[in-house]
Order: C-alpha cells, then sequence, then structure tokens
C-alpha cells in the first residue's frame, strides 16, 4: 500500500475512554494510518512490574485490582461494551490465574509474560473505541509476527522474520481494516511472550513499519514533539520543527525520553520519516525525524541522563602494554554490561555506565564483574552522577565549542569530558545535585539567540 503510515500511541495516549476518543479522532482523519500500535494503558504497566516483583499474594492481588479498575473504566463507558467484554474477560482471567500459580517467585519468561497484559488489554479496548466510530478495526496479536530471541526483559528483533511474516500475516489485512496491535511485546521460537524492555513500543512500530515498507512512522505522547532540552528544566525549551536521525539517535540515546533509543534504527535502515507529536494538541504540530533536513545549526539540543556511575580501572600493567583494554571489555561483555563514556590516561581507563538502562538491579549487574577487574588491577566506583550532552552538528571541527562550554560552566566541576569522537555530541559528567542548573545554563547561553 501506497503512503502507509504506522501510528504509535503512547501511555499517557491511551490512559482512559477519553484519551483514547482523542487518539481515535487523530486516526480516523486520515486515511493512511492502517496500522496502530498501542502501549499499555498508564500506570498499567508498573502494576504488572509489581505484581512481578513481590512474593506477597496480597500485594499482587492489590496490583491487580489497580489494573482492573483501569480496564473496567474504559469499558463501562464504550457504547457496545459487550462486543469485547468476553476478550477482556478472558485477558484478566488468564492474568489472574498466573498471580495464583506463580509460586514464591516468577522466572524471567514468565515476567514477561506478566508484563504483556497491559498492551494487550489496551489493544482489545481500543479496537471498540474505534469500531463504535464506525471504523472497521481488527485487534491483531503482535506475537504473531513480533519474532526475537530468548533474552527475556531484553529481547532482540529477528528483523528478517519479522519482515516475512508481516507480509504473509499482516500485509493482506491492512487495505480492509484498520489494525490494532500492542507494542513492547514479541514472541520466541518457542511461542513462549518476550518484550522489548522499557520503551519498546516506540521500537515496535518502528520495526512494522520497516517490516510493511511504511512511508512514515507517527509517535504520538504527551508532549509537543521534541525539545531543545527538558521543559521541566527550563521555560526557554522550544520544540523542534525538524531534526536529522543522527541528531535524534544522540538525544534519545543521552536521555531524551520522547524516543526509544532503539526506534530510529529501523527508521534509518529504511529512510522511514518519523514524526513526533502530542495526542493532546495534534494541531500543534511537532517533529519530524528525516535523513536529510533544511538547517543543521552548530547547537540542536541538550540532552539529561540522571543515574550515571563512574568506573576507573588503574593499573601500571596498562603503560605501554597489548590487550589490557581487551581484557577490561571483555568482562564487562561477558556481564552484559553496555558501556557509555570512555576515556582513558596512560595507565588507567574511565568509563561511565547507565544504570537506569538496566533492567537488573545495579548491584546484581555489576558487581560479579568488578569482582573480575579487581583480581588484576585497582576500581573506583563513583556514583550520584548525571550525564549531559549537547546535541548539534560538526562540533568535532567547529572552534569555540569547548571555550563557550568551559566559560558557562566555570564553577562547575565536570568530572569527565567526551568530545571527539562523534561530530553530534559534546558529553561530561557534572553531580546530580548540579546538573538541572547545568542543563539550564547552558541552554540560556547556547539558544538565547
Amino acid at each position: 500500500m501506497s503512503n502507509l503510515i504506522i501510528a504509535k500511541f503512547g501511555g499517557t495516549s491511551v490512559a482512559d475512554f477519553e484519551a483514547m476518543g482523542r487518539c481515535a479522532d487523530i486516526i480516523l482523519t486520515n486515511n493512511a494510518i492502517r496500522v496502530v500500535v498501542v502501549s499499555a494503558s498508564s500506570g498499567v504497566t508498573n502494576l504488572l512490574v509489581d505484581i512481578t516483583k513481590t512474593t506477597s499474594v496480597t500485594e499482587r492481588y492489590d496490583a491487580y485490582a489497580g489494573i482492573e479498575a483501569i480496564t473496567l473504566a474504559v469499558l463501562n463507558r464504550l457504547s457496545q461494551p459487550e462486543q469485547v467484554a468476553e476478550a477482556i474477560e478472558l485477558l484478566l482471567g488468564e492474568l489472574k490465574a498466573l498471580i495464583e500459580n506463580g509460586g514464591a517467585v516468577y522466572s524471567s519468561a514468565h515476567k514477561d509474560l506478566i508484563q504483556s497484559f497491559g498492551e494487550r488489554l489496551s489493544s482489545a479496548l481500543f479496537s471498540q473505541v474505534l469500531r463504535e466510530r464506525g471504523a472497521a478495526a481488527h485487534c491483531f496479536d503482535i506475537r504473531r509476527i513480533m519474532r526475537t530471541d530468548s533474552r527475556f526483559g531484553r529481547a532482540e528483533p529477528q528483523v528478517k522474520q519479522i519482515a516475512e511474516l508481516a507480509q504473509v500475516h499482516l500485509q493482506p489485512l491492512i487495505a480492509e481494516q484498520r489494525i490494532v496491535t500492542q507494542g513492547f511485546i514479541g514472541q520466541d521460537e518457542f511461542e513462549q511472550t518476550t518484550t522489548l524492555g522499557r520503551g519498546g513500543s516506540d521500537y515496535s512500530a518502528a520495526l512494522l513499519a520497516e517490516a510493511l515498507q511504511a512511508d512514515t512512522v507517527q509517535i504520538w505522547t504527551d508532549v509537543v514533539g521534541i525539545f531543545t532540552t527538558d521543559p521541566r528544566l527550563t521555560d526557554q525549551a522550544r520544540c523542534i520543527g525538524e531534526i536529522s536521525f543522527d541528531e535524534a539517535a544522540e538525544m534519545a540515546t543521552f536521555g531524551a525520553k520522547v524516543l526509544h533509543p532503539a526506534t530510529l534504527i529501523p527508521a534509518m535502515r529504511r529512510n522511514i520519516g518519523v514524526f513526533v507529536g502530542s495526542s493532546r494538541e495534534p494541531e500543534a504540530g511537532g517533529t519530524w525525524i528525516a535523513k536529510e533536513v533544511k538547517q543543521r545549526p552548530p547547537y540542536r539540543a541538550i540532552a539529561l541522563r540522571k543515574s550515571q556511575t563512574l568506573i576507573t580501572v588503574k593499573s601500571p600493567d596498562m603503560l605501554h602494554a597489548a590487550g589490557f583494554l581487551a581484557r577490561v571489555f571483555d568482562i564487562l561483555s561477558r556481564h552484559q554490561i553496555s558501556v557509555d563514556l570512555v576515556t582513558t590516561s596512560e595507565i588507567s581507563v574511565a568509563l561511565t555506565l547507565d544504570e537506569g538502562g538496566m533492567t537488573s538491579a545495579f548491584s546484581h549487574a555489576v558487581e560479579p564483574a568488578l569482582l573480575e577487574l579487581r583480581a588484576f588491577c585497582e576500581v573506583v566506583v563513583e556514583q550520584g552522577l548525571s550525564l549531559v550532552a549537547v546535541i548539534g552538528n560538526h562540533l568535532h571541527s567547529s572552534k569555540g565549542i569547548t571555550g563557550e562550554l568551559f566559560k558557562t560552566l566555570e564553577r562547575i566541576n565536570m568530572r569527565l569530558i567526551c568530545h571527539g569522537a562523534s561530530k553530534h555530541n559534546l558529553c561530561f559528567l557534572v553531580q546530580d545535585a548540579d546538573a538541572p542548573g547545568v542543563v539550564k545554563q547552558l541552554h540560556s547561553s547556547l539558544f538565547s539567540g
């Protein structure tokens, strides 16, 4: 189908009946929107995670009661609730059975299955919202085509298989009806439910766009596009009309929460345009992300990512030695620890880890790796840090960039600086307490014009 649009709606956009109505209005005004990807209604995923984290049956049922209340609040507002009531009852019954039979501790596979219910419930409800507005709409189980590996909690999509299955099972449906499906979840080769990690609904939408060769992915959220920085940090933040894939990828990676970092990968592979807008204010416009943009200013945005850990590894053996860094990174890789920034000296290397991006608790993920590192070198761990990233263009070759930065932040202790590895960002670490003020200062200095 030509001019195909995949539209994704986040949790706040499908939070309740009124919110779903606003999303339906957006869809029904554009016939090119044939596939709709929804997140769980706001608050539901957190409650599902609560179920998986506790061994208390009482606490599990309390969380279930919250999910049931959010679900039934939408169901009871429908004109024809009986059309979808049976499907909702089956899903809630399946979830309740998992709570009753879960045992003391859930396996990783059971955790992913439990967390899938948010999207499965919201997609069933939203399909009916569309049908009651006169649309031909079908709720499609994304697990039929979203093939992944078996790494529960952060499953890796199998792109080739997804494309093949989408052409067989999904493509024939979209000409005659709107398809409503789930973000965030998939299925491995053993038919076990998997999840793509928190925020994975954006990624799901982009993968579907790639598989169906769509023209555009729309990401509808609760903010009007991508801003020059977090509007909560400064009232000078403004919406960016257009931004390149490269810049947006840097922003997503380094803390901008509007986009999941992986979202842009499929879009970049197929040169699919991405639009980010607010489902509350669709008329306000938003941000277009594309391969080619009209303007590439030196400064585009400032991103902030909290909960950073700095690890410094020191050993005299590094001096004029080959293979030391390889040994360090081999240990981190075996423990599935992702490293962001790296700086080196003659006898030490400093690297940052994103605690917030880890699926398990920081100590559980990192401590075994630290034990291995301490067997052959000195290791210092610092926490309570924030990563600030200045995003722009040609930062690696522009004169005066670091001078402007140091002048603005002359009274701030910068713990680590990375500049030159990318032409699109300049990153540094500061104390958590200083971070909001740093962002506000920088934004005022760099974007005052």
